[in-house]
């Protein structure tokens, strides 16, 4: 019975990219079996099997020397990557043993600067960290939940009560909302405090709750008022600018449009709206000889300033 030919996955080895790399640089089998120290014909059996599984010529035999043909130059560029990724993935691998996560997942709520989220990204991988980042948009009780089911090692930007085995939080701290609509939106010429007739008259823009159980909670808005509902803070901010709508925006995102003109700000009868945050993580994953990725992070937001940028520093445009 014959031999079974070998897969096409199992001949793209490490020793094989090896082996052709030898033959193309030293431009003979023998030579490529005297510095590996193979039998010649095993060699040549070894590079039979490899071209017989890709079914593509690697070598030019008519040559003097073992001559690439051009499927065997491109196997052996891709094969130089191959080698270079075996190489990173081991490196990794033994990081990762030192206590590095091989991922982080960090959830962001709609509230939270982007700007300053990657800004710490960056200085994380300046590190040399082998763990990779994992980013997610997550609205209202969204943040909330991605942590508490386990989707998220880190939420930033959590509202309300949290509960569940091992979760730890720490105020991120507080973010004042004014009522906003542009300058050509009906409500901008009316004088003194809105009160709910009047708002209930007008379209409301509201961001969409992104938690998978139930429908979600809103805030601020009135019985019977139309509503436009958009995924993000950032949608919701362009809504108004438009005059699509009206409603509550966080302060710092809104205000470079204030000063410009492109928002005005109408005093409500409603309470003022500031909202506390927190942020949180699982704790049992932070150890002595484990999570060092989300222990960098957490020493990062124990910084006031790093925690007044995550609030405050939004893009002005």
């Amino acid at each position: 019975m014959a031999a079974q030919s070998p897969s096409t996955r199992s001949v793209l080895s490490a020793d094989n990219l090896a082996l052709i790399e030898a033959i193309a640089r030293l431009g003979s089998m023998a030579a490529a079996a005297r510095e590996l120290g193979m039998v010649p014909s095993a060699l040549t059996y070894r590079v039979r099997q490899i071209e017989d599984a890709l079914d593509v010529l690697l070598f030019d035999r008519s040559a003097r020397r073992a001559a690439l043909t051009p499927a065997g130059s491109e196997l052996l560029r891709a094969g130089e990557h191959l080698l270079s990724e075996f190489d990173a993935v081991a490196q990794r691998v033994k990081r990762v043993a030192t206590g590095w996560e091989p991922q982080l997942t960090i959830a962001a709520d709609a509230l939270i600067s982007r700007t300053t989220l990657f800004e710490l990204c960056e200085d994380f991988y300046a590190t040399g960290a082998p763990t990779r980042l994992r980013l997610r948009s997550e609205n209202l009780s969204g943040t909330l939940e991605a942590l508490q089911g386990g989707i998220a090692d880190l939420a930033l930007g959590i509202t309300g009560e949290v509960s569940g085995p091992g979760l730890q939080t720490a105020p991120l701290g507080s973010v004042p909302f004014v009522y906003a609509v542009a300058p050509h939106h009906p409500l901008a010429a009316l004088a003194g405090s809105l009160c709910e007739e009047d708002i209930r008259q007008h379209r409301a823009v509201a961001v969409a709750d992104t938690t998978q159980r139930g429908r979600g909670v809103s805030y601020n808005l009135l019985p019977g008022q139309e509503v436009l509902t958009v995924p993000t803070m950032q949608h919701k901010l362009e809504a108004q600018l438009r005059g699509l709508g009206a409603g509550f925006l966080p302060l710092p995102m809104a205000q470079p449009f204030i000063s410009a003109g492109r928002l005005v700000v109408k005093s409500v009868q409603q309470t003022d709206r500031q909202i506390r945050l927190l942020y949180g993580w699982h704790a049992v994953r932070v150890g002595r000889d484990s999570g060092r990725a989300l222990h960098w992070w957490l020493e990062r937001l124990k910084h006031a300033a790093t925690r007044e940028a995550l609030l405050n520093h939004h893009p002005q445009h």
